[in-house]
């Protein structure tokens, strides 16, 4: 009994190290891109400052997402505590934008969102479709009719990928200007294989990685 209580006090510290998505870090976020100028420097081929800064910060919403869906993988969270985290996360990142211009650019940012909250759900929960060229398909076709069951189809797609298949970059349009939302979420399912891959040894410690 004693033996067994020990185990439990060692195990169960690890969970209190990590430190989640938070209002603040979302905050900050937003100060910075608020400072950050999106106008285009002619004498340079780089994107302006503010397309940077909005990039990295959509990376780090996705790295922070998937964080919570490995240690769930790792079993340092049940089923219960990973989409209790999940959904902590996913109201900070979806609340009401700001007004004006930087409201429509965290917009942008939230759109991908979607099926990176909505792939996580589903892989939690288990028993999604993995034939992804097929839901590709599937999901272009359903894009212009029915919103909610073409999300559902990205789902699929992004939970395969958390699953550990590989996707998308095949799959995305490269005329910009006939790319879908649909294809904004194969992005973020792409960019969801490159964080579970950048997170391949998180956890072998107790603590945050950031």
């Amino acid at each position: 009994m004693v033996k067994k209580a020990r185990k439990k006090i060692e195990a169960e510290p690890l969970k209190l190290f990590y430190i989640f998505y938070n209002q603040e870090r979302w905050d900050n976020w937003l100060k910075t891109l608020r400072e950050s100028s999106f106008e285009a420097d002619p004498k340079s081929d780089e994107l302006p400052e503010g397309f940077r800064v909005l990039d990295s910060f959509s990376v780090d919403i996705t790295v922070s997402v998937l964080k919570i869906v490995k240690l769930y993988q790792n079993k340092r969270y049940t089923f219960e505590e990973a989409v209790d985290k999940l959904s902590q996360v996913e109201t900070i990142v979806m609340s009401a934008a700001p007004e004006g211009d930087l409201g429509e650019i965290v917009e942008i940012l939230q759109l991908p969102k979607l099926a990176l909250f909505a792939a996580c759900r589903l892989y939690l929960a288990g028993g999604f479709n993995k034939d992804i060229k097929s839901l590709v398909k599937k999901g272009r076709e359903e894009i212009d009719k029915d919103m909610e069951q073409a999300l559902e189809t990205a789902a699929n797609i992004g939970a395969s990928v958390i699953d550990g298949a590989s996707c998308c970059g095949k799959y995305v349009k490269d005329d910009i200007e006939q790319t879908t939302l649909f294809d904004e979420w194969l992005i973020e399912c792409e960019r969801m294989g490159e964080a579970m891959a950048s997170l391949k040894n998180f956890d072998e410690s107790a603590g945050d990685e950031d």
